[in-house]
């Protein structure tokens, strides 16, 4: 009896914990400064220069399928006479990401971008409809779209 409510405490601490995440997620996509919309992904970012690196800090939605798999964002940096400068990638985690779902994404530039610089995203997944036996089956398409950002002053 004990041990059934201790792991149904568990599991609304853990899921509460996730829902909360989730909204901060949300949040972030409304209010970081940068952006990009498509018909699969909605991504909002911010770019800051830390301790000599560029990080991108952001966060990408699932806006397309029932299930988005394997989300990978490379960035290229390239200088303003498109030279690239570097190259860094995020394997998003989870793994899946569900219609709507969120999920943070960090990429991190040993040097520091100039203004007027341009980053080159590229994104790619294995998308889902369903259709299958399983769920997933007869549904997939994997997916590659990339789109320029200059990158901003800083701030």
């Amino acid at each position: 009896m004990w041990l059934k409510f201790l792991f149904l405490t568990c599991v609304i601490i853990i899921l509460g914990g996730f829902a909360s995440i989730s909204d901060e997620n949300r949040e972030k996509l409304k209010t970081l400064p940068l952006n990009y919309s498509q018909f699969d992904v909605k991504m909002s970012w911010d770019v800051k220069a830390v301790e000599g690196n560029t990080v991108i800090y952001g966060v990408v939605q699932n806006v397309r399928y029932t299930i988005m798999e394997d989300l990978e964002i490379w960035v290229a940096l390239h200088d303003s006479k498109g030279k690239l400068l570097s190259r860094a990638v995020c394997f998003i985690i989870p793994r899946q990401l569900d219609m709507g779902d969120t999920a943070p994404f960090n990429i991190k530039f040993p040097i520091l971008a100039n203004p007027g610089s341009k980053f080159i995203f590229t994104y790619k997944y294995s998308g889902f409809d369903g259709g299958g036996n399983d769920g997933m089956a007869g549904g997939g398409s994997n997916w590659m779209q990339s789109f320029e950002s200059i990158v901003p002053v800083s701030r």
